[in-house]
């Protein structure tokens, strides 16, 4: 696929709105991919990673192979998300913990938007696709109320594992990869790596996320090859399973005290607005909702229009 300078800045900043996403725990960057056009060449791209590229570098060199393995597309999508990353991570971290419901607001809009955009393009419903919609939404959902791990888990096959569950959380649309980290414990530790630079744990994590991409994109592609339809509903359902863990409102349940000392919420549960914020803050939130809401169809017209 031919591609100008343009097009790849425009995947580039993709990947930042996908990696701005994933910092939040309970957005998926998968869900970003989807909306933005870009989730079925990503995941193609990355199973097609495997010893035929290897023996097409042995055979016609590194220039062949590069362009056999979409290699530009996927450089500048993490470039992207990579930045995105480094650069929020400790901005978002400092938004969610003194301005949550704002935050969230905002999410909130966005991800329902996102139930639109991926639940329009199911062409049919059947019985098997109401069911299988229930079913993922359900499972999104307990994942969402789950009380997270509280510990010091310092070994490095932890890390290592967290990796890769959470970067398939990623390319997953409704499942957070930040969320799974912090159901892991490891949101923290892997949070404070990046903002101290610690290279040796971002490459254990990193390493792990290389191998669960490598094999959940093959798993991913397969689905969308053989029962695109019903893999359609169950990635609705899992976005509409996950806006409780978004939903701006919450009571925090349990709270601990983290590395640095500040008080942090452990559970929280949902609850209606009026049980706890002022009117000024109430309409500043749904504004923000909004907000998040149109910018998933300016993001969709942005694909459409490239297509």
């Amino acid at each position: 696929m031919d591609r100008t300078i343009k097009d790849y800045a425009i995947i580039s900043l993709k990947g930042a709105l996908m990696g701005a996403a994933d910092v939040v725990p309970g957005v998926s960057g998968g869900t970003i991919a989807f909306i933005s056009g870009i989730y079925e060449e990503l995941l193609v791209t990355i199973s097609n990673f495997n010893l035929s590229l290897l023996k097409l570098y042995r055979k016609q060199g590194f220039k062949a192979a590069w362009h056999q393995s979409n290699a530009s597309f996927l450089v500048s999508l993490f470039l992207g998300i990579a930045i995105s990353v480094i650069s929020l991570a400790k901005g978002i971290s400092f938004l969610l913990l003194n301005y949550p419901t704002l935050v969230w607001g905002f999410f909130f809009g966005l991800v329902v938007a996102s139930i639109f955009y991926i639940g329009k393009q199911v062409e049919y419903w059947r019985v098997q696709e109401i069911v299988a919609l229930l079913l993922s939404g359900v499972i999104a959902y307990i994942v969402t109320i789950t009380e997270p791990m509280i510990g010091n888990h310092v070994s490095l096959f932890f890390f290592f594992l967290a990796g890769v569950l959470a970067i398939c959380a990623m390319i997953l649309p409704g499942i957070s990869g930040a969320f799974i980290l912090v159901l892991l414990g490891a949101y923290e530790p892997v949070l404070t790596a990046i903002h101290t630079k610690d290279l040796f744990v971002i490459s254990i994590v990193g390493s792990g996320c290389i191998v669960g991409l490598l094999m959940f994109s093959r798993v991913l592609k397969w689905m969308f090859s053989n029962y695109k339809n019903r893999t359609l509903v169950v990635l609705t359902g899992f976005v509409v399973g996950s806006l409780n863990k978004i939903w701006p409102w919450k009571q925090t349940i349990s709270t601990r005290i983290n590395s640095k000392g500040i008080e942090v919420p452990v559970l929280q549960k949902s609850i209606l607005p009026t049980d706890c914020c002022a009117n000024t803050e109430f309409i500043t939130v749904v504004f923000l909702a909004v907000f998040g809401f149109f910018l998933i169809f300016g993001l969709e017209k942005l694909a459409s229009d490239k297509s």
